[in-house]
C-alpha cells in the first residue's frame, strides 16, 4: 500500500475549490466545521480533511432537519416589516 503525502493548501485554494468566498471558509474555521493548521500566522488545509469535515457537517445538518416535526411551522415574525 502506497502512502501519499497530501500537500497543504491555502485558504484561497479551499475557497476556489468549493466555489465560496474566503470569508465563508473563515466562518467554517471559526465554527470548527473544518480543520485548519496555523503555520506562522497563515492557515493551511488538507483538502481531504476539509472534504470529510464538510460531508460530516452536511450529514449532521440533514439528520437534524429530519428530526423536526413536519407539522410545526416556522413563522417569520418581524413587527417592523410592512404588510
Amino acid at each position: 500500500m502506497e502512502v501519499v503525502d497530501e500537500k497543504y493548501i491555502t485558504i484561497e485554494d479551499v475557497a476556489k475549490h468549493y466555489s465560496v468566498s474566503i470569508s465563508t471558509v473563515r466562518s467554517w474555521m471559526r465554527a470548527d466545521i473544518i480543520p485548519a493548521l496555523k503555520i506562522a500566522n497563515v492557515y493551511r488545509f488538507k483538502l481531504s480533511d476539509v472534504d470529510a469535515a464538510l460531508k460530516h457537517y452536511s450529514k449532521a445538518k440533514e439528520e437534524e432537519e429530519q428530526k423536526k416535526d413536519p407539522r410545526q411551522l416556522e413563522l417569520d415574525f418581524n413587527p417592523d416589516k410592512d404588510l
